[in-house]
C-alpha cells in the first residue's frame, strides 16, 4: 500500500484500484521506506498477500486476515497498523457495509492528519524520517465515506481539503525520475472527478462545468485530454446540451490519433452514448460490442451494453452479457447481474398468475 512521506512522497488512485494499494517503495526510488526494505512483506507484515486477496477482490478473506493480525498482535510498527487499517476499510467498503467502514476510520484519533500517524513520532522506529505515513487511498476513503452514511456535506468539505493536500504535493514533490510529480497529477485528477461526481448528483452542474475545464487546461497530454473533454460532453449531455456534447465527442475524435484500444474505445463509447440519448439502442449495442470485441475486459461498455438491452427488453441476453463477463472479470458486473436476477425472477412470479387464466 504506498504510504505520504512529507517531502519525497510518492504515491499513486474510482476509482481506488490494486494500483493505488502498492506501496511506495516499489513505485519510487525516492520514499524513505525503499532504502530500508527490500520486498513487500519487508514493509509490512504479509503485505503481499493482502495484495493478492485485493487483486482477486477477495473482501471477507481480508477481514479475516485483518482480524486475525491484530488480535495476535502480529503487526510490530505504526504504519502497518494504517496499513491494515486501510485494507479492512476498503473491504468493508466493497462489501457495502459503509456504517463499520465509517467506524473503522473513527478509530484515527482526531482525523487523518494527527501527528501520531507521522514518521517523526517515532524516531526509534524511523529514525530521519518524516511525514504522513496515511496511504492515498485511506485519504480518499476518509473523503468519500461519510457520504454513503448521509452526510454529503462531510464528503464534500474533506474532498477539497484532500484536493488542496494533493495541488500542494504537486508543488513540493519531485524526483529525478519525474514519476512522483506523475502520480501525484493523476491523483488530483481523481479527487477532482470525486467532487465532480457529488456535485452531479445534485444537479449542481456550474461547479462541476468549471472544475473539468480547469482540469483540461492542466493536463497537455493528448490522452488525458481526450478523456477529460470526453467527461465535459457527460457533463453537458446531462445539462441537455447536447449540441454542446456532440461537439466535445468531435474534439475527443480529432486529438485520438493514437491507435490505442482505449482510445478506439474511448470513442465508441461516446458514440454509444448519443446513441443512448437518441434511444437507439441498437446503434448503442452495435458501438458496445466494438469495444468489447477489442476489451473484454472494458466494464463500462459491457454494463451499458446490458443496460441497452434491458431497455430494448431483451432481459435473458442482457443477462448472458453480464455473465460472460463475470467469467473473465470476477466482481466486474456481479451487482448489476445480482440486480438483474431479482428483475427476472420478479417477472417471473408476475408472469406465474397469468398462466392458468390464459389455460381458460
Amino acid at each position: 500500500m504506498e504510504e505520504d512521506n512529507g517531502e519525497t512522497l510518492n504515491t499513486n488512485t474510482i476509482n481506488i484500484t490494486p494500483a493505488d494499494l502498492q506501496p511506495a517503495s516499489i513505485s519510487t526510488p525516492d520514499h524513505p521506506l525503499n532504502n530500508a526494505f527490500g520486498s513487500l512483506n519487508d514493509i509490512c507484515y504479509e503485505l503481499s498477500s493482502l495484495q493478492d486477496l485485493t487483486c482477486r477482490g477477495s473482501w471477507k478473506t481480508i477481514l479475516d486476515k485483518v482480524a486475525r493480525a491484530r488480535t495476535q498482535s502480529l503487526l510490530s510498527k505504526p504504519h502497518e497498523h494504517l496499513i491494515y487499517l486501510s485494507y479492512n476499510t476498503i473491504a468493508l467498503t466493497k462489501l457495502r457495509r459503509f456504517s463499520d467502514a465509517v467506524t473503522e476510520l473513527d478509530s484515527l484519533e482526531n482525523g487523518i492528519d494527527n501527528v501520531i500517524y507521522t514518521y517523526e513520532n517515532y524516531p526509534h522506529h524511523y529514525p530521519n524520517r518524516y511525514g504522513s505515513m496515511a496511504p492515498f487511498s485511506l485519504r480518499w476513503l476518509y473523503a468519500e465515506l461519510p457520504s454513503r452514511v448521509g452526510n454529503r456535506q462531510e464528503t464534500l468539505d474533506r474532498f477539497y481539503i484532500l484536493l488542496h493536500f494533493v495541488r500542494e504535493k504537486t508543488k513540493t514533490t519531485k524526483d529525478s525520475s519525474g514519476m512522483s510529480d506523475d502520480i501525484w497529477k493523476k491523483r488530483e485528477g481523481l479527487v477532482i472527478n470525486s467532487i465532480i461526481s457529488h456535485h452531479l448528483s445534485h444537479k449542481e452542474f456550474g461547479v462541476c462545468l468549471d472544475l473539468i475545464k480547469d482540469l483540461i487546461k492542466r493536463d497537455s497530454s493528448p490522452t488525458a485530454r481526450a478523456v477529460l473533454i470526453s467527461k465535459l460532453g457527460y457533463i453537458q449531455m446531462q445539462l441537455g446540451d447536447l449540441e454542446g456534447a456532440k461537439g466535445s465527442f468531435g474534439i475527443v475524435e480529432g486529438i485520438s490519433t493514437e491507435e490505442t484500444v482505449e482510445m478506439k474505445n474511448l470513442v465508441n463509447r461516446n458514440k454509444a452514448l448519443m446513441f443512448m440519448v437518441g434511444k437507439d439502442y441498437v446503434s448503442a449495442v452495435r458501438e458496445y460490442q466494438e469495444c468489447i470485441d477489442r476489451d473484454d475486459s472494458d466494464v463500462v461498455a459491457i454494463n451499458n451494453k446490458a443496460l441497452c438491452l434491458m431497455y430494448l427488453r431483451d432481459l435473458s441476453d442482457s443477462i448472458k452479457v453480464l455473465e460472460s463477463a463475470l467469467e473473465r472479470v470476477p466482481t466486474a458486473a456481479l451487482n448489476e447481474t445480482f440486480v438483474l436476477y431479482e428483475v427476472l425472477d420478479a417477472l417471473q412470479k408476475r408472469k406465474a398468475p397469468i398462466s392458468p387464466t390464459n389455460k381458460f
